[in-house]
């Protein structure tokens, strides 16, 4: 089982030579991923919303983000974790994951999700209830943009006549990953991502969850092994054999993957480079 490196945006800071020296650290311990986040804004709470994350807690901007990781890094690949798709334009996104491929030299993933926030849908001008419809189509548009030369669709969310994306990505196409765990989203998981990546221990819900992907998959005439899972560890504690515990668990129930995923801030970089050495020692079986 891989192990994957969060790109700590929250709590790293603006400087850029930390940023560098955190990314060359997770290349130099072997991590095979780093995976940045996403959120445009931040939002308060209204209405009886509570957001998970304070409003001021600062994102760095996904495909800028993995531009520089690609320039400061020569191994490690690096993939969004996770963009939330229908906010965006597909025909951007598509043209930004197309640049940092290349830039990369061909070691992005897009990691996808549908979010929790209403509020920043709304204040992007985005619709709320149908973005898992929305999502499903744009990785099919997604797709044929990065693989044909001149691009004519119609659905229900897209009307391209004969465009192109040039520079083409060095990868036709860019894996797509799949994160989240609601039924919907694990059944277009297994309908058309290259992956998935849910939240969740390896306990009855989490083998409830596997169970329930595997039946989609057969569903749809996929083979498991040709469609990657990765497992995100949530921790709220810096508790490095309750790391352990979680990725034993996953590997058993044979994940290809997984991420420590934590939810404590440690501010200075070191502090988060030894969350690093920490987990890659305790978690690679």
């Amino acid at each position: 089982m891989k192990l994957n490196a969060w790109f700590p945006t929250v709590t790293i800071g603006n400087d850029p030579s930390a940023i560098r020296d955190w990314a060359q650290a997770a290349e130099d311990l072997g991590y095979e991923y780093i995976e940045v986040p996403d959120h445009v804004f931040g939002a308060t709470a209204r209405n009886g919303w509570e957001p998970r994350y304070d409003a001021y807690a600062p994102f760095h901007e996904t495909f800028t983000t993995m531009a520089y990781l690609a320039a400061c890094t020569k191994r490690i690949k690096l993939s969004s974790g996770v963009l939330i798709l229908p906010q965006r334009q597909t025909g951007v996104v598509a043209k930004q994951a197309a640049e940092v491929d290349i830039l990369s030299e061909g070691r992005v993933r897009l990691g996808i999700g549908v979010g929790w926030n209403h509020v920043e849908y709304e204040a992007l001008g985005c619709e709320w209830k149908t973005r898992g419809a929305k999502q499903g189509e744009q990785v099919e548009v997604l797709r044929k943009l990065w693989t044909e030369d001149l691009v004519t669709y119609k659905g229900r969310f897209h009307d391209y006549f004969e465009v192109t994306v040039v520079p083409a990505p060095r990868q036709r196409p860019i894996p797509i990953w799949m994160g989240g765990s609601a039924p919907a989203v694990i059944k277009r998981a297994a309908r058309l991502g290259d992956g998935w990546m849910p939240i969740l221990a390896p306990d009855d819900d989490g083998k409830k969850a596997l169970e329930t992907f595997h039946n989609h998959l057969n569903e749809f005439g996929r083979k498991r092994e040709d469609v990657g899972m990765e497992a995100w560890l949530r921790f709220h504690e810096n508790e490095p054999q309750a790391w352990a515990a979680a990725a034993d668990g996953w590997r058993a129930l044979g994940a290809d993957m997984a991420m420590l995923y934590p939810m404590w801030r440690d501010e200075s970089v070191d502090a988060q480079i030894e969350i690093l050495r920490r987990f890659k020692e305790v978690a690679q079986g």
